[in-house]
């Protein structure tokens, strides 16, 4: 296994990235989380990426954070290395990222995973925001997105409790998009990632950021946005190229303008 933090690999318009801290079961250290958003954030500026999957192993896409670094954190300290602002990079990427999520998703590692925009679980998988044990609660947006995502109640009960969901609960519960064998949580991420990354990028951003608004504005403020969205993706040449393609019953050729 290589010593690297982060591996990436590309096949044609998606990139695949794993996290690579096997021992530790990708818990989410310092230099992890260092590492991954510059990666990400380097994919995001390239024209020819079209959607990302994020991984971890069979065992674990991440088990939390890193424990010891926590542990030896103060309250001051925490509040100023301004690590937790990291993680508003991701959730302000605008390629499309797939979680491809196998075993352990716990803690920061659930927060993680729904930094993305979907999740696509092995059945083995696991979630959970178990910080409730060590005496602290999720601090990466846990008591947010969780609850926007599976309800009060149910969050509650994960929250308080330390309850984990097995894969076939998350996606009841509305958390993950799909569950697949254990073997196919990766070849199934990059598969969805290249149904994404086949579409024409310039839609997929704007349906993407509009999405988002259902998740996070009033109704009326997000309906108002759609509408803005779909005058933008209507002048682009993908719109041209797309409506063009379907009366004359061909695939389109997408270029991204």
């Amino acid at each position: 296994m290589s010593d690297e933090l982060v591996l990436v690999e590309r096949d044609g318009g998606v990139a695949v990235v794993l996290m690579n801290r096997p021992k530790q079961l990708n818990a989410l250290s310092a230099e992890l989380m260092g590492v991954l958003v510059e990666t990400l954030a380097a994919l995001d500026d390239d024209a020819d990426v079209r959607a990302i999957v994020l991984g971890g192993s069979e065992r674990a896409f991440a088990a939390g954070a890193d424990i010891a670094e926590l542990s030896a954190g103060t309250p001051i300290s925490l509040y100023a290395n301004r690590r937790l602002e990291q993680w508003d990079t991701i959730r302000k990427l605008r390629t499309p990222v797939v979680a491809a999520v196998s075993g352990f998703c716990l803690g920061g590692g659930c927060e993680l995973a729904m930094l993305c925009d979907l999740i696509v679980a092995a059945e083995t998988a696991k979630f959970g925001q178990p910080e409730i044990n060590l005496g602290v609660l999720p601090g990466a947006g846990g008591t947010q997105r969780l609850t926007r995502a599976v309800g009060k109640a149910v969050a509650m009960d994960m929250i308080l409790t330390g309850r984990m969901l097995s894969a076939r609960e998350a996606l009841a519960y509305g958390l993950v998009a799909r569950v697949v064998a254990r073997e196919a949580w990766l070849g199934e991420g990059k598969r969805v990632a290249a149904e994404i990354a086949d579409r024409g990028p310039v839609a997929v951003r704007l349906a993407k950021e509009a999405v988002d608004q259902a998740f996070e504005a009033p109704l009326q403020a997000g309906v108002e946005f759609e509408r803005r969205a779909f005058f933008l993706a209507r002048a682009s040449e993908d719109a041209d190229e797309g409506l063009r393609a379907f009366l004359e019953k061909r695939k389109p050729e997408f270029r991204g303008r």
